[in-house]
């Protein structure tokens, strides 16, 4: 479904705005770019930019109209700092918008077109559209960076896309954030026993207190790493009372 959704900018005039779009939607999972008449494209500082992302910007096509990089598209909503005067439907707010255009994106390609850094969208160019919407911003200073503001959208359209069933989104998780067997804790807690009886809190056995810390483990949900810290701890303890 992300492949569906197209990212399009305008006569781009700085080529690092390029880069950080890039990264901006690699880091939502969106690949598809599209440059109509860029002034300096390919570039190295495009490139230098988008941090990781060299790969979305080397995929980039290169065409010469808005209608030339939507024409298959079934919405295309162009991302607008300010209402023209065509009465095109308008999202006043982005989660809105990136609902239905991910809903559009199960079967057809999408797009958000976004303008030129210094005035945005032409008349002739918002026709090509089928939809606006705008970014909610400080009334007194509204004015977002190009980059910033396909980050934004395309934040806004990647939760849209993970919160559907169909989705299956999971994060990624560190394999040192990885919660602990029931064995390995088992083996924790045998361990935390024989140093509590060997250094002498618990001179008789003690069901409750060893009942109580178990709780207290299992509220905190250590994961494997920290496990082994703690493992490690009680280790050094056992060593240096052999050692005295």
């Amino acid at each position: 479904m992300l492949t569906n959704i197209r990212i399009v900018l305008v006569q781009t005039y700085h080529p690092g705005n390029i880069g950080a779009s890039a990264r901006a939607m690699k880091t939502m999972g969106l690949t598809d770019l599209v440059l109509v008449n860029p002034r300096c494209f390919p570039d190295s500082e495009a490139s230098r930019l988008a941090a990781g992302a060299e790969d979305v910007v080397d995929g980039a096509r290169v065409v010469k109209t808005l209608q030339d990089a939507v024409s298959d598209c079934v919405q295309v909503v162009g991302a607008s700092a300010r209402l023209r005067s065509l009465p095109l439907p308008h999202f006043d707010e982005p989660e809105a918008m990136a609902r239905e255009l991910v809903a559009n994106a199960a079967d057809n390609p999408v797009a958000l077109v976004f303008g030129r850094e210094r005035f945005g969208l032409t008349n002739d160019e918002i026709r090509c559209c089928s939809h606006q919407v705008s970014i909610p911003a400080n009334p007194d200073y509204g004015i977002l960076n190009l980059s910033q503001a396909v980050q934004v959208l395309a934040y806004e359209t990647f939760k849209a896309w993970r919160q559907r069933p169909e989705s299956d989104y999971r994060p990624a998780r560190p394999a040192a954030d990885r919660q602990p067997t029931r064995e390995q804790l088992d083996h924790f807690h045998a361990h935390l026993s024989r140093v509590m009886q060997a250094s002498g809190f618990l001179t008789q056995p003690h069901a409750r207190t060893e009942a109580q810390l178990q709780a207290l483990f299992s509220r905190a949900q250590p994961s494997r790493k920290e496990l082994s810290l703690l493992r490690g701890l009680l280790s050094s303890l056992e060593e240096s009372r052999d050692g005295n």
